[in-house]
């Protein structure tokens, strides 16, 4: 008789480094498998992916029992990793942060194939590409000149806003320096006259 599945978690753990305390300790506990069972059996199973971020998607069975399927790491810690940069911008894809080659989209599109959802490698870049760009990556030869052009505009708009925004302040403080009183008439009153 087939084991019956009771729970799916899935995680996002350090290669070889997970351990029975919090975050694991937290989500696997209430699930009742034996933690430093599943601990033991990760570490082993990661140990020769050190220092990548390993997502990890845990069956867990009416009998405790567990069995657990390692995916391959997120696309955006590896672009960060190819890219070398510790984090994407801030403001997506307005600012360009790091660049990474084409061959390294294509390196990149080759781990993550079996968790993506395309059939050639050229599809896996174009998803790529695209987690790249909202990261602020640029990949050369495909979409930095792109990148680079939204970053102008984006730089022209921010200065465009700050000169409105002294304009306002300027406006607001010569109006508090003419002790201007301004009175609100909603409709409600203007109809009572």
């Amino acid at each position: 008789m087939a084991k019956e599945v009771v729970k799916k978690i899935k995680l996002q753990i350090p290669a070889g480094k997970a351990t029975p305390a919090p975050p694991v300790g937290t989500v696997l506990g209430p699930a009742g498998i034996n933690l430093q069972e599943f601990v033991t059996k990760y570490n082993d199973a990661t140990r020769d992916k050190m220092g990548d971020i390993i997502p990890v998607e845990i069956s867990v069975y009416d009998d405790r029992t567990f069995d657990f399927v390692l995916k391959t790491p997120p696309a955006a810690d590896l672009i960060k990793k190819y890219a070398k940069i510790k984090s994407g911008s801030k403001k997506g894809a307005h600012e360009i942060v790091g660049t990474i080659s084409k061959a390294d989209a294509k390196a990149i599109a080759e781990i993550k194939m079996p968790d993506l959802n395309a059939y050639t490698v050229e599809e896996a870049m174009n998803i790529v590409a695209g987690t790249a760009r909202n990261m602020g990556v640029a990949v050369s030869g495909l979409n930095d000149a792109e990148l680079a052009e939204e970053a102008k505009e984006a730089a022209a708009k921010e200065i465009e806003d700050a000169k409105r925004e002294a304009k306002l302040e300027e406006m607001e403080a010569s109006a508090a320096d003419n002790n201007v009183e301004v009175e609100v008439i909603t409709e409600k009153e203007n109809t009572e006259e």
